[in-house]
């Protein structure tokens, strides 16, 4: 079991924690650069999600890293069971805090006509963007540990 793709402590499990990591850091770093994201509930709240996302996803990068230049068995049924509710946590606030925001843009700037597409608010798209990125990164993140611990 140690060998399956996306383990903890494999080289593929690295990489998905990373790639969290990274949209989830461009999503936050594309709606800050923007003057006025704290007139939208919604894209506060992505700012807040996607932070969270940030924390847990180096966390356990830094983990998976050390377990690879280590040569580190990762996979025990109380660690696999913690990834398990913090991935599931995250995704779950990750998928509604993007669906919340890209509800926001659509309804805003496309249906009420208050954006026509100015640099602002194409930096509010990709941040949204960013975050569903992120969001697809930890939904197979979690799968993969549900399917660990399932397996376990």
């Amino acid at each position: 079991m140690k060998d399956f793709c996306g383990t903890p402590g494999t080289f593929f499990g690295l990489v998905l924690r990373m790639s969290q990591f990274i949209f989830a850091a461009g999503s936050v770093a594309s709606m800050v650069s923007t003057t006025s994201f704290f007139n939208f509930t919604a894209f506060c709240y992505l700012i807040a999600s996607m932070g969270l996302q940030i924390i847990w996803s180096l966390a356990l990068a830094l983990l998976d890293a050390y377990a690879l230049v280590r040569k580190k068995v990762l996979p025990n049924p109380v660690l696999i069971s913690l990834f398990v509710v913090g991935d599931w946590v995250t995704a779950t606030l990750s998928l509604a805090a993007a669906s919340a925001s890209a509800g926001i843009i659509v309804l805003y700037f496309n249906d009420l006509g208050h954006c026509h597409f100015g640099p602002e608010c194409q930096k509010y798209q990709i941040s949204v963007a960013f975050a569903f990125m992120s969001w697809i990164s930890i939904s197979i993140s979690s799968l993969i540990m549900l399917w660990l611990l399932a397996a376990g």
